[in-house]
């Protein structure tokens, strides 16, 4: 039965680890601090930018360098975010026929909301999101269920009726703590085996539209 459907964006549906990787080691940089290697990024991103700026450096840096980070990390993302991010294959398609079948789409993010809203603008420009939200200072960010029962409530539509898909644990934490039913995508950020809590699992998009179908 259609639904609401609650996407994350980064490693659910746009793969944009190059593009933050870049721009924060151009941030590093700045600053005569050392790159992290692709791989280590990986496991920092999924929190905001804020967290990523903190983990960057190391988690012991004092709070005015991590503003100092933060801020030059957003600058630089800002400008070049476009030659790092890529939109998945089959991503597109599947949300055109998701969308024809009745489904309710929408992103919730703790990319910070001006970027999510960009890219998502940007990248999909034919899909029919019904809302497209992001880390904002006054909601707090995932796994808060706070940003999905938003999302829920402008839908008008009961947190059960909802389903949220992401590719990290922290998705999976968001919907079981709204009450909405969470599907993992295994082509993320995340391995595969810490996903096992999810109601579903889907490993590509074929997979995934009829783990939705269901």
């Amino acid at each position: 039965m259609p639904g609401g459907l609650i996407f994350d964006l980064d490693g659910t549906l746009v793969d944009s680890l190059q593009g933050i990787a870049a721009a924060l080691n151009r941030a590093l940089a700045a600053f005569g601090l050392p790159p992290h290697p692709v791989a280590h990024v990986r496991t920092l991103v999924g929190d905001g930018a804020r967290e990523l700026a903190r983990r960057a450096l190391g988690g012991t840096a004092d709070e005015a360098a991590v503003d100092a980070l933060e801020a030059a990390f957003k600058a630089d993302y800002a400008g070049s975010w476009r030659a790092g991010t890529v939109v998945f294959d089959g991503i597109p398609e599947l949300l055109q026929r998701l969308a024809a079948a009745g489904h309710s789409l929408t992103v919730l993010s703790n990319k910070p909301h001006p970027f999510t809203v960009e890219i998502v603008a940007a990248l999909f420009p034919g899909v029919p999101f019904a809302a497209v939200l992001g880390q904002r200072p006054e909601v707090a960010r995932k796994p808060d269920p706070a940003g999905a029962l938003e999302i829920a409530a402008r839908l008008g539509l009961p947190p059960a009726a909802c389903t949220v898909v992401g590719d990290s644990t922290m998705d999976l934490e968001t919907g079981r703590r709204a009450g909405m039913r969470t599907v993992a995508v295994t082509w993320g950020y995340h391995d595969a085996d810490a996903l096992a809590g999810a109601d579903a699992l889907a490993g590509d998009p074929a997979a995934l539209e009829r783990v939705l179908a269901r």
